[in-house]
């Protein structure tokens, strides 16, 4: 005969559980009269047949038909309220689930009118805190029949919720801000977020408790994660990879070869980098060209970016990018940027 629980209790913290499930598996056998004891920051969800039929707050509990008068309806009297029936009850959490961390895996796109290209990227962390405000729609809508449900099974979640209304707020606030003043509102923008996310988490039976933003700031790579959005056009592309390169020419610390070829590699970029701002401020209405040296006079210059050497071969940039990656196609890498013989394009060509 299947065990009848007289007394039921889940004497645990919950420190990173927010619902247990007694028993784990299967339905318990309980009788009228069966003692529930819940503790602090718990609360006790009593299911039979998946129907919610009461919830137990912090205290000591006797399972009768005063408490659950839906258990009338279901065994009767006609065995004296003596007989056992199968049930669960699920022990619920009701501590506040604090500093869990959220995180941008991709920045966020902003507008930043008068500023720059007029577009940012921002990436930001910070902490949040959340609790079950109503057990029983918690479990119904989540749980389910889980044994065991745990802070990691919602946070994917949680914060994807969180992470869109930031994104949803972002965009409204930078209408109105730029990136440089949006930067110094991480106090109104978590109250924000709350705000936007608070029938979304009581939609699930949580509350948000709080929202900190502990550092938002632009992106890092912006120009390279820009133009894989697709964002900048390859001229505006190229300025900044040649800024990249200078710059990284100008930090380079080594002596003898290394330093010569870092000057060297510094004034051809500042060439191509000149004419292109030159090109940018004072011909808008012409074309134009940033060659990197003066075409011979077979028509092709003798190095090549890789969107030149593209064109040479007539084929897409990251066709030539691959090819470099993959040591089929010799190039030499001067800070961030490629660059090309016509006569390795020949050797490839000629391979």
């Amino acid at each position: 005969m299947a065990r009848i629980f007289d007394v039921v209790e889940y004497p645990n913290e919950m420190k990173d559980e927010i619902v247990h499930r007694f028993p784990e598996e299967g339905p318990g056998n309980y009788r009228i009269g069966s003692q529930v004891i819940v503790r602090e920051s718990q609360a006790a969800v009593f299911f039979r047949d998946g129907n919610a039929l009461d919830v137990f707050g912090p205290g000591r509990h006797t399972i009768v038909t005063a408490n659950i008068p839906l258990i009338v309806d279901q065994i009767g009297k006609i065995f004296n309220e003596q007989t056992p029936f199968p049930a669960e009850i699920y022990f619920v959490s009701m501590r506040d689930f604090a500093d869990r961390k959220w995180g941008t895996p991709q920045p966020i796109i902003v507008r930043n009118p008068n500023m720059g290209l007029g577009v940012a990227l921002l990436q930001g962390f910070g902490t949040y805190s959340f609790q079950v405000k109503d057990p029983q729609q918690f479990v119904t809508q989540l749980v389910g029949a889980q044994g065991t449900y745990r802070t990691s099974d919602i946070e994917s979640r949680l914060r994807s919720m969180l992470l869109s209304k930031l994104q949803d707020l972002l965009g409204e606030t930078t209408a109105k801000s730029s990136v440089v003043e949006l930067i110094g509102l991480t106090e109104e923008l978590g109250a924000g977020v709350r705000a936007k996310a608070h029938d979304d988490f009581l939609a699930l039976g949580l509350t948000l408790k709080a929202f900190y933003i502990e550092n938002l700031k632009p992106s890092s790579k912006s120009a390279e994660e820009l133009r894989a959005m697709g964002m900048l056009d390859m001229a505006t592309y190229t300025q900044l990879q040649a800024a990249d390169a200078m710059r990284d020419a100008a930090q380079n610390p080594s002596g003898g070869a290394g330093l010569t070829a870092g000057i060297g590699a510094g004034m051809g970029i500042g060439n191509v980098l000149g004419q292109s701002l030159s090109g940018m401020t004072g011909n808008q209405g012409q074309a134009q060209t940033t060659p990197t040296q003066t075409p011979p006079s077979g028509g092709s210059p003798s190095v090549m970016t890789p969107s030149e050497a593209a064109t040479y071969l007539r084929v897409s940039e990251e066709d030539v990018i691959a090819a470099i990656n993959a040591g089929d196609l010799k190039a030499k890498k001067i800070g961030n940027a490629f660059r090309i013989s016509k006569d390795a394009l020949d050797a490839f060509l000629n391979g």
